[in-house]
């Protein structure tokens, strides 16, 4: 059910609320995993392996949306993904880094 819902959201066009929505949906899930990941005292080597596998089904609808977008605005298949997988590698490294400054300062983000 789960890849019959991406390869749809793929292959519609995506708009801009599209790819919001669901950067807003990946981007709140990864900032609860840090949450929980600093409150488990987790070390940093293992936050930046595990940031990568964390919060999968927010993150392949954001992927989706981001490549159903740029192929509507006349992408390549090949650069759209591209585009969306270093918008994540992004994240992914954004993530690690506000990971390793709250880690470091013993301090946790606020709520959001």
């Amino acid at each position: 059910m789960l890849i019959t819902t991406i390869l749809l959201a793929a292959m519609a066009p995506a708009s801009t609320a599209q790819v919001d929505t669901t950067r807003a949906a990946f981007t709140k899930c990864m900032r609860d995993d840090m949450r929980k990941s600093l409150e488990a005292k987790m070390g940093d080597a293992e936050y930046e392996m595990a940031v990568k596998s964390t919060c999968s089904e927010q993150r392949d609808a954001f992927r989706a949306a981001v490549v159903a977008f740029g192929r509507a605005a006349g992408d390549s298949q090949k650069n759209a993904e591209e585009d969306a997988d270093m918008q994540i590698e992004d994240y992914n490294a954004n993530f690690t880094d506000k990971f390793k400054d709250y880690s470091s300062s013993n301090t946790m983000p606020g709520s959001d």
